[in-house]
């Protein structure tokens, strides 16, 4: 394959905008918590400072490293997904926050699992549309298999319980398996018999009842102002004191302790709080470009397996990007989905940079 001079320069750009918008949004939304609980107004910007330079050399070695030969570490990555997700289930190695249990304490860092869950079946799914290819428009040798892996790894998810991530991977997969040729047909049965079976666990399963209470916050969330709707209420209304330009950067008041955690899940409210509607804007507008050029690459990728990798990645940070604003909006129930490249969480961060390195490099080698 013939090399091009560089790497895509407007998604290297945009990027790069977008982890900086991040870092002084994280120090901006966490600092008043951060003084108060740690005693120094820096602490989380500290942390994610640190992953964001681990992030970017993760970057660089990714957007070198041949996009080729991650067809290698499909069945590896593969079964360390699963272990992982196994491990997070077990009492004393995962531990629980916010009534899931969803991350592994390895002491210097707290992971969750379903980040590498996330690259992992992107990587799966891309290689088995190229292994698989002159059978996708059939169900029984083309899309059975996938989903038999799929519907395994999405019930450990849901074990723990994690709705959003659910959602966020199934999309994914479900923008893939349409590129690589699955009927449409298939994949609208498929998610007709999905989604009752998510609204029986939903309603019936105790372990969901807090999803339960998060969707019927966000059908009225003025129900329960002061419990389940209270996050909404209080995006909404740092949205609203925004305005066209802002209260000024540092100068939020959601973020005192009105708005749960405004560092992560809801960091785009206090964004258009203090940036205003024109903040808010660069933001979606530096989010619409690094799309564009992701899918842009999967387009113009010399074979099929740098396409659909392309595109699984460009899709599983589009979607993410949907749900999150969704969500800080109104228009979604609360997710726990945070904004990639701009929220508050390490190995998010580091992951998600690492799908950027890999996105430069199939451009590196795209006609």
């Amino acid at each position: 394959m013939k090399t091009r001079q560089g790497p895509d320069a407007l998604l290297l750009l945009a990027t790069v905008l977008l982890l900086g918008i991040g870092l002084v949004m994280v120090y901006s939304s966490s600092s008043v918590w951060s003084l108060y609980k740690f005693d120094i107004s820096y602490y989380y910007l500290r942390r994610q400072a640190i992953f964001a330079a681990l992030g970017l050399a993760a970057m660089f070695l990714c957007s070198r490293f041949n996009y080729w030969n991650w067809r290698r570490f499909v069945q590896p990555m593969f079964w360390i997904n699963f272990l992982l997700l196994i491990l997070v289930l077990i009492p004393g190695i995962g531990f629980a926050r916010s009534e899931a249990q969803r991350w592994i304490n390895l002491g210097f860092v707290k992971f969750q699992p379903t980040d590498v869950t996330k690259f992992a079946m992107v990587l799966f799914t891309a290689n088995y549309l190229v292994v698989k290819k002159e059978y996708m428009h059939t169900f029984k040798r083309g899309l059975l298999p996938v989903l038999l892996v799929a519907g395994i790894t999405f019930g450990l998810i849901m074990l723990q319980p994690d709705l959003g991530t659910t959602l966020t991977i199934l999309t994914t997969v479900f923008i893939l398996l349409f590129g690589g040729g699955a009927r449409i047909l298939h994949l609208c049965g498929v998610a007709m018999t999905a989604v009752p079976i998510i609204a029986v666990l939903i309603f019936f399963v105790p372990q969901f009842r807090y999803q339960l209470a998060r969707l019927t916050s966000f059908l009225n969330p003025w129900a329960d102002p002061t419990g389940s709707g209270w996050q909404i209420i209080q995006s909404l209304l740092a949205i609203g004191s925004g305005s066209l330009g802002g209260v000024g950067l540092g100068a939020s008041r959601q973020k005192f302790l009105y708005l749960p955690e405004p560092w992560s899940d809801f960091i785009y409210a206090i964004i258009c709080e203090e940036l205003g509607f024109i903040g808010g804007a660069a933001v979606i507008i530096l989010f619409l470009i690094l799309i564009w050029r992701g899918f842009r690459i999967a387009i113009s990728a010399q074979d099929l397996f740098g396409k659909y990798l392309a595109m699984g990645l460009t899709a599983l940070i589009a979607v993410q990007v949907c749900i999150n604003l969704g969500v800080v909006l109104g228009t979604l129930p609360v997710t726990g989905i945070t904004l990639p490249l701009v929220s508050y969480g390490g190995t998010s961060l580091l992951m998600t940079l690492s799908f950027i390195g890999i996105l430069l490099n199939i451009s590196r080698y795209s006609s």
